[in-house]
């Protein structure tokens, strides 16, 4: 086990050092950072003395070194908009996004898991055609519209939830559902193709033979192979939910990292958007990371490859 965790951690390592120079790279692909920090109107003066304050004047490299040796000790620089260190901006932000994606993860698999073994034990009947309802609409319906149908009902005409804001654990209801029913179809449709194919293995079949009990069979024998590929991509999913938050936050006026991207990326703020590609990058190889050990676990076969 150890071996294998060693080889995924530098693997991880490889994963992260590209993401780095992809995300420092990012700075240069809109064309000159003076020219765009200076404006129109701007002499060459003026973008020299800019390229000399941020230094844009030094070689590429030794550019890269310095940013990603601030980025080892949270210093991404300053805001070009606000005006402030990055590593401020990300520690107001974060923990909004990071809660949200911890809740609409959790809301995901609590629902769709049960749903996909209760579909699996009985195939073709109504809670299998319920499920299917479920992840067909979840796949179709935008997540825009559903959390604005969700504000319409529950905020303005129940009055039972609140709309916008995030100052109490009421206010993330409304965006942990919005954001947890996208990931519900792959997951529950993974779970329950997983059971289908475990229920009808023949260790299975030894295991009711000999007496076992139903639930042990579900859960001791069956739940634990299927859940197997549902882990992988439930790590994605919240990868997926750091990083892809941007519509849920603006919809609910939640002000996380997610809709700090959209408003940098909307006012040319490079440092920002290059410090969160790097920080989503990285919750995406260490859930991966996570999720490898813990298939590692489940399955000792997965710690030879």
């Amino acid at each position: 086990m150890l071996k294998f965790i060693l080889k995924r951690l530098g693997l991880a390592f490889l994963v992260a050092i590209t993401v780095s120079i992809i995300s420092f790279i990012l700075l240069y692909l809109s064309g000159d950072p003076a020219t765009a920090l200076a404006g129109e109107g701007a002499t060459s003066a003026d973008i020299q003395a800019i390229n000399e304050l941020y230094g844009f004047d030094r070689p590429l490299v030794m550019q890269y070194l310095s940013w990603f040796g601030g980025a080892l000790t949270g210093d991404f620089g300053e805001s070009y908009y606000f005006k402030m260190p990055v590593s401020t901006l990300l520690a107001d932000r974060l923990s909004v996004t990071m809660l949200l994606g911890v809740c609409g993860i959790s809301f995901a698999l609590l629902t769709a898991v049960p749903l996909g073994v209760l579909a699996a034990m009985r195939p073709n009947s109504l809670i299998d055609r319920f499920s299917l309802f479920l992840s067909v609409a979840g796949q179709a319906m935008p997540s825009f519209w559903f959390g604005l149908i969700l504000v319409v009902v529950f905020s303005i005409k129940l009055r039972w939830l609140p709309a916008s804001g995030a100052s109490t654990p009421a206010h993330f209801i409304l965006p942990t559902i919005v954001l947890g029913y996208y990931a519900m179809p792959a997951i529950m449709r993974l779970t329950r193709a997983g059971m289908l194919e475990v229920l009808s293995s023949d260790y299975i079949r030894t295991a009711r033979a000999k007496g076992a009990p139903e639930h042990v069979v579900l859960f001791k024998h069956a739940l634990r192979n299927a859940i197997i590929p549902v882990v992988s991509l439930a790590a994605v999913q919240m990868g997926f939910m750091l990083g892809g938050s941007i519509v849920v936050e603006s919809i609910f006026a939640l002000h996380g990292a997610g809709f700090l991207a959209y408003e940098s990326i909307s006012r040319n703020d490079l440092p920002t958007v290059q410090a969160l590609i790097l920080i989503f990058s990285m919750f995406y190889i260490v859930f991966t990371f996570l999720a490898d050990v813990l298939n590692a676990w489940l399955d000792p076969r997965m710690r030879s490859s």
